[in-house]
């Protein structure tokens, strides 16, 4: 960085002392007051949630059917479909309510094909899937084998009568009519299905002069393994002439509809052409990538099975209502849907009649990983700005380059006295990282023991503002703080030496200011490495960092750099302070919010193994997420206030915002859930017939309840006294699919409500041994079950088929496994099998249980399986009923539905 005034000198320099710091009453009048930090403070708080509301929040108006006209887009048209869909109730796969769902869309499909333009033609098909095995390479499919069958999807194709080629040129549109069995689906993913048959409506009436075809797919099975979008791409004639695929989802509710995935720079180039309000993050897509969000969107399918170029749009908006009651029609915010309908049309048009557009997808499969990726962003939500990211990695080496060379002149022509202010500064960025997360954490630790529950501010996140946000603060400065007072003996030693001539409050005033501008320069050294690794990584949201360098460093050298070393310093202007950060909050302030809002919203249901987590855990994530946030964006804002008269003030504020919020969580005044977010509490009646298999012993049957959110259940109890249940660590539960670590039991009213004729079977049909090879054949029957999860031992099994009658569903080969099983999950409708054969391969290496494993309460086990029926019993009616308004039932692929079987074969069989 170019030297400021008052850079550390050399041993070789003049003393010569500045007039304007002559005078202690000068110093004294120069001062920086509190209310001028106060003030800087909060325009910088005021610009970040201006920002966010501006880029996030800032949503179009709604259009009426006469004000979008018979090609424009109409929220409240699409709202109509919305409003039916959802007053079904939950409609997941094998549900009557999907079977209408499915019928409504088919209907609406037909009367699109009827008000059509005349030079358009258009293609309804209710397409009924075969049986299928979808086996995806990684993420949330690892050690997974998903079957499928029965499936019912709506596709509607649009092509221009007179141009054969665009029927083998589709853009493929897709979303999924089915939901999970705990919610109506408002936002996830009905608002999707009425766009897409208000895209749909007008489409038909451009299409003739498209070059291309539209196909949209309105699928099911989505949300029980992606199989609504992998039986369509493996098993439909139309399959093989999509080019292009787009997919609408949701993991919130309303708000605008976020481009997060991305795959070629051509389609974001494309979109950004033509979007009307275009809202785009590489960072979520880096984030969703990472593993780090534990979902999966159909785009998987179209990018990893099909091979295909697209795009990926979701509502992230709520994302506490996400999979629970509370993804309703009340909470869907007015202009979300116009917002997302009004971006696709303007695409679909471009695309669709664009040749180019169809060329460049052509050539997609051809181009290298490297050529693929570009880095996008959209500004304020107004602006999308799209670039490879051969470009991004050649301007970053360029700055990294740039910035280690001005650091290193800088620092040699310092000498030792320059290295050791620039070791000290960079050991201030080291302190204020500590201290920041070191204070939050702290009270991360202590919520679950002061509060009602351990997670406290989910129905209200800007309690997070007060609870970890201002003891991050607040930490940030006490770390630079020690930074800037051992800078300042540094300096002081260096002074006493090159300039005797300053004395008292003179001396102390100037290496103040010197110091201080180490403090603003350490924020470059800081973003600098974050710079550098991101780079190094391909990250696709350095230039978050890039930003926050470049703007602060040529606000300072155009503001505060000289070229006259010998000068004194003089105090950094206010002016400086506002150019540096003006470009970095508008670019990425909304940003940080809007991840740090989802990762709250979050919270709801991180446990994937209820009761394994910590209570504390959800906590330290989000301070830890906050700390680091403040501690980076805060860096050079803080370095004003060291020689301010606004230190106590600060500390003063900071710490009554704090005490405000943990009174308000810890007395209740404010709740921890609202009936519109909720906690989630599944209840479940389990059958278990794991222990036995000798047919002498009934089933063990009981009503489990469990959450997905850390901690435990006591205040829910409280609510169900008199339903005899019991809780604790020994109440563990294995679904299968996850294990209840931590739950409630009740024995009260479990033997109604079920049949034993609904109990699976797991039945030997053959073990025989060959050659040193041992095979198993099982049959599976699953009753009346259309949605069962079967877990292989792979410790003992080394490879396993799958067979249903004659057809094979599962060949040898290709398993992968997790903690030692592979995974079986089967959902289907009405009319889906449930017999089939299970063959076991076992391992060279296999352990025979020995007779005391054998005769243990526990038996190491080799299948394991249970079977959903969607069926609330007595007494899951009555606890469900008696449950507080602010609990919901969470529910996604791997969970049961409210009533469960389990059953299972010891390795010993």
């Amino acid at each position: 960085m170019p030297r400021g005034r008052g850079s550390s000198v050399s041993t070789h320099e003049k003393p010569n002392v500045d007039a304007a710091v002559d005078s202690d009453k000068d110093n004294s009048r120069h001062k920086r007051s509190a209310y001028l930090l106060l003030g800087l403070f909060i325009l910088f708080l005021h610009g970040s949630w201006s920002v966010y509301r501006m880029q996030f929040a800032s949503l179009p108006l709604p259009l009426g059917a006469e004000q979008a006209g018979k090609r424009g887009f109409s929220e409240a048209s699409a709202l109509k479909h919305v409003k039916y869909l959802t007053s079904l109730g939950p409609h997941p796969v094998g549900s009557d309510a999907l079977d209408l769902a499915v019928q409504y869309v088919y209907a609406e499909a037909e009367k699109i094909k009827k008000t059509a333009h005349w030079d358009v033609d258009v293609q309804v098909e209710l397409f009924h899937t075969d049986i299928g095995a979808n086996r995806l390479a990684g993420g949330l499919f690892k050690g997974k084998t998903l079957l499928y069958s029965d499936l019912k999807h709506v596709i509607l194709r649009i092509v221009p009568k007179y141009l054969p080629e665009a029927e083998e040129n589709l853009i493929l549109v897709s979303s999924h009519i089915d939901t999970v069995s705990t919610t109506e689906g408002a936002g996830d993913c009905s608002s999707c299905v009425g766009v897409m048959l208000e895209l749909a409506r007008g489409v038909a009436q451009w299409a003739h002069g498209f070059k291309s075809g539209v196909l949209f797919l309105f699928n099911t099975g989505e949300e029980e393994g992606l199989d609504g979008a992998h039986s369509f791409i493996t098993q439909h004639h139309w399959r093989n002439s999509v080019r292009f695929a787009v997919d609408l989802e949701a993991m919130g509710i309303s708000g605008k509809s976020t481009l997060f995935q991305g795959t070629h720079q051509w389609a974001l180039e494309s979109f950004a052409a033509v979007a009307k309000y275009p809202s785009a993050q590489i960072a979520t897509q880096d984030v969703f990538r990472s593993g780090a969000i534990k979902s999966a969107t159909d785009f998987q399918i179209y990018e990893e099975v099909a091979g295909l170029p697209g795009l990926d749009f979701a509502y992230t908006d709520t994302t506490s209502v996400y999979h629970t009651k509370n993804d309703k029609m009340e909470l869907l915010k007015p202009g979300s849907l116009q917002h997302n309908g009004e971006n696709m049309l303007a695409f679909l048009l471009h695309a669709a009649s664009s040749p180019k557009f169809m060329k460049d997808a052509h050539q997609a499969k051809q181009e290298s990983t490297e050529q693929k990726k570009a880095i996008f962003f959209d500004i304020l939500g107004k602006y999308m700005v799209v670039y490879p990211q051969r470009l991004a990695t050649m301007f970053h080496n360029s700055i990294i380059f740039q910035s280690l060379l001005i650091w290193g002149t800088s620092l040699l022509m310092g000498g030792r006295p320059g290295l050791m202010s620039f070791g000290i500064s960079c050991l201030s960025i080291i302190l204020t990282l500590i201290f920041s997360i070191f204070l939050p954490v702290v009270v991360a630790f202590a919520l679950p023991h002061i509060c009602p529950f351990p997670v406290p501010f989910v129905g209200n996140p800007w309690l997070v503002i007060g609870l970890f946000g201002s003891p991050a603060l607040l930490g940030a400065f006490i770390g630079q703080h020690f930074g800037f007072i051992l800078l300042k003996r540094h300096i002081q030693e260096v002074y006493s030496r090159t300039k005797p001539g300053l004395t008292g409050n003179t001396m102390d005033y100037i290496v103040g200011l010197e110091a201080e501008r180490w403090i603003f320069k350490s924020g470059f050294v800081q973003w600098l490495i974050v710079l550098i690794v991101g780079t190094y990584l391909k990250v696709g949201a350095s230039y978050i960092a890039l930003i926050w360098l470049v703007s602060p460093a040529f606000a300072y050298g155009l503001m505060e750099a000289t070229l006259t070393p010998v000068r004194s310093p003089k105090q950094l202007k206010v002016f400086t302070l506002v150019l540096a950060l003006a470009v970095p909050v508008m670019s990425s302030a909304g940003l940080f919010i809007r991840l740090v809002d989802v990762m709250v919203g979050s919270i709801v249901r991180a446990d994937r193994n209820p009761g394994g987590l910590p209570d504390w855990l959800g906590n330290v994530v989000v301070a830890v997420a906050i700390a680091i946030v403040v501690s980076f964006t805060f860096v050079y804002l803080l370095s004003y206030v060291h020689i301010s008269g606004a230190k106590k003030t600060l500390l003063s504020v900071l710490c009554a915002f704090f005490g405000l919020a943990l009174v308000l969580v810890s007395s209740g005044i404010v709740p921890a859930f609202t009936e519109d977010i909720a906690r989630s509490v599944n209840v479940v009646h389990v059958v278990d017939t794991t222990r036995t298999n000798d047919g002498n012993t009934e089933p063990l049957s009981y009503v489990s309840l469990f959450s997905n959110m850390p901690g435990k259940l006591t205040q829910e109890l409280m609510d169900l006294r008199g339903e005899e249940f019991s809780c604790g660590k020994n109440m563990t539960t294995d679904f299968v699919t996850f294990t209840v670590k931590y739950g409630c039991r009740s024995y009260k009213g479990s033997s109604t409500g079920w049949s034993k004729s609904e109990v699976p079977v797991l039945h030997v049909e053959s073990d025989s041994a060959t050659d040193d090879a041992r095979r198993t054949v099982v049959s599976v029957d699953t009753k009346s079950s259309t949605r069962w999860s079967l877990a292989i031992n792979m410790q003992e099994i080394d490879d396993f088929t799958v067979q249903v009658e004659s057809d094979k569903l599962v060949q040898l080969g290709g398993k992968s496994e997790v903690d030692g099983w592979h995974t079986i999950q089967f959902a289907g409708g009405k009319n889906a099998p449930t017999k089939f054969q299970l063959t076991l391969f076992w391992s060279s290496k296999a352990t025979q249980a020995s007779p005391k494993e054998a005769n243990a309460e526990d038996p190491p086990l080799l299948v394991k399986l249970r079977t959903d029926v969607n069926r609330v019993t007595p007494m899951v009616e009555t606890v469900l009923e008696k449950l507080p308004r602010w609990c919901a039932a969470f529910g996604k692929s791997t969970s049961p539905y409210t009533l469960a079987f389990l059953t299972a074969l010891p390795v010993n069989i």
